[in-house]
């Protein structure tokens, strides 16, 4: 497809960049992941990309998370339609998402889960990294899919960050465990400061983004944080957004990486690759097209151990 036009050169283009930075040498990949992914059907895909580690650490929605929660429990999201009646769907208690139904009920007995496990987890602070990875250790052993983002997260240790985990059905099943008495603190402060150290302490940094929003932006600022902080950094190395926003609109989601550049965010020199497309479209291939090129690789990824006395440790190992 290098050989092609428009956004099929450019979806090329972002794998030939993905490729190049798994080989890089002490890279660290972050990926910033927004939009119904999970409810789409790319729970699996994200897995597979913490499992086969082409990437290193993973900010998302909290959306996302719940959903993949959800499934990997054995609950569905179910084949629908855009055209549907929605007041018929909300008489019958569905929920739509664009053309993909769930049962609103299964959703409220999975916020009760999480406030059941919240209260298991009893009253500390914790950043939403800790709380993911105590999440990850309770579906384990609650007997979870395999292949869902959170549990491949927790057996791999890939850190997942959610900066704004209050904006989700986590965060409601929190706010129930809060009414019930509950003094459980997500620190979102300290996600701000432990994204950051990955950003300070690893030898070369890229960037992935599926859409935008505030993944991107959390993981967009650790380089202007890191300078401030008088850590001499340059802006990540390697930069791949899928999107189907427009930059002229102003948000972050179309923002272009060339602008970036103008905030210290992104390298000068870096390798910029911006597809404009559906990212339910990008991913499949994209994905397998890594699985082809990655088979003899033998990467050096991230090893991460955040008890260390000036805190997070990174080893690159094969």
């Amino acid at each position: 497809m290098l050989k092609t036009g428009f956004q099929g050169r450019k979806l090329a283009e972002s794998v030939q960049a993905w490729h190049n930075m798994l080989k890089e040498k002490d890279t660290t990949v972050l990926m910033g992941l927004s939009g119904a992914m999970v409810p789409a059907g790319m729970r699996r895909i994200i897995s597979y990309l913490i499992r086969e580690r082409m990437i290193d650490c993973l900010v998302s929605t909290g959306a996302n998370l719940f959903h993949d929660s959800h499934e990997a429990l054995g609950r569905k999201h179910y084949v629908g339609s855009h055209l549907a009646n929605d007041e018929k769907l909300f008489e019958h208690g569905v929920d739509r998402i664009y053309d993909i139904f769930a049962v609103e009920e299964e959703f409220r007995t999975a916020d009760n889960l999480i406030a059941d496990f919240a209260e298991e987890i009893g009253e500390i602070s914790c950043s939403s990294r800790e709380f993911m990875y105590l999440l990850g250790k309770e579906l384990v052993k609650r007997g979870a899919a395999e292949d869902s983002i959170v549990v491949t997260a927790y057996r791999h240790n890939v850190p997942i960050f959610v900066p704004a985990l209050s904006d989700s059905s986590i965060g409601i099943g929190l706010t129930i465990a809060r009414r019930r008495g509950l003094k459980l603190e997500i620190d979102q402060i300290k996600d701000v400061d432990e994204i950051t150290q990955i950003v300070e302490k690893s030898g070369h940094t890229g960037v992935v983004y599926v859409g935008g929003g505030v993944p991107k932006n959390f993981i967009q600022q650790t380089e202007v944080i890191a300078s401030i902080l008088g850590t001499d950094v340059a802006g990540h190395e390697y930069a791949i957004q899928y999107t189907a926003d427009s930059p002229h609109w102003g948000g972050l989601s179309g923002c272009t990486f060339d602008e970036a550049v103008s905030w210290g965010k992104i390298a000068p020199q870096a390798k910029k690759v911006q597809v404009f497309v559906d990212a339910t479209i990008a991913l499949p291939i994209v994905a397998h097209a890594l699985h082809e090129r990655t088979r003899e690789l033998k990467r050096n990824a991230p090893a991460f151990s955040w008890d260390g006395p000036e805190g997070l440790e990174i080893a690159y190992k094969e």
